[in-house]
């Protein structure tokens, strides 16, 4: 190979491993910046669910399971008299039907249990209802956020979450000594934390699933909290 060839083939390589490190994805980046920024609401909370149950026992599966549904079609008949869209929403929950075993390891009984869900935003309705339902007894009550309290409250903590994620990032950009930024990559996250489920009645509460007496109820507060995350680049 003359010189002529050599400096020609030395300038091309050059020139490639130039264009191979621009367009090169495994980079590092540069001037990038990972920053993450939170909006916070907190709100009533408007959704109330209880949970009716009753259990079932005797020698014969088909007979403990017609007995259940005897009991949750009476219940289900009564609740639909009062029920409304979003303000008393009615329908099933778990049904469940199992063995039970004698000490020599055979089937000595069947047992099962059956459950009827009371949901929505009117509680005087729904405490009401629970009361005059028969056969059932009230098992769980746990209240939330309707879809659309949440979507309205997601709003606005998303709004602020924004807000704070582009004021942080201006303010470290010119903390670094930079102009400004552009924004690289962003995720969105929201959760709501509350009042947990109760799972065991209090006494003013099995009182009242004994009689016609509304069961009491009052709702606390959800907080709402959505999350900015992602990256900058800064410029």
């Amino acid at each position: 190979m003359n010189a002529t060839k050599l400096i020609a083939a030395c300038a091309l390589a050059a020139c490639a491993t130039s264009l191979f490190a621009q367009n090169s994805p495994y980079l590092p980046p540069q001037n990038v910046l990972q920053l993450s920024a939170s909006g916070t609401v907190e709100v009533q909370q408007d959704l109330l669910v209880m949970s009716l149950t009753t259990t079932r026992e005797g020698a014969d599966a088909a007979t403990v399971q017609n007995q259940l549904k005897v009991v949750l079609d009476g219940a289900l008949a009564e609740a639909r008299k009062t029920a409304s869209a979003g303000q008393m929403e009615v329908r099933t929950g778990n049904f469940s039907l199992y063995p039970r075993y004698g000490r020599d390891g055979k089937i000595s009984g069947w047992q099962g249990s059956a459950e009827l869900v009371l949901e929505g935003r009117d509680f005087a309705r729904i405490s009401t209802a629970a009361a005059r339902i028969q056969g059932l007894t009230l098992g769980q009550v746990s209240f939330g956020l309707s879809r659309e309290q949440r979507a309205r409250v997601e709003g606005d903590a998303q709004a602020m979450a924004i807000a704070s994620f582009k004021a942080k990032a201006t303010e470290l950009a010119k903390g670094f000594g930079f102009s400004g930024y552009t924004l690289r990559e962003v995720a969105v996250n929201a959760n709501d934390q509350g009042y947990a489920p109760r799972p065991r009645m209090m006494a003013m509460e099995a009182k009242a699933a004994a009689s016609d007496m509304p069961v009491p109820v009052e709702a606390g507060k959800s907080t709402v909290v959505v999350t900015v995350s992602g990256s900058v680049q800064l410029k």
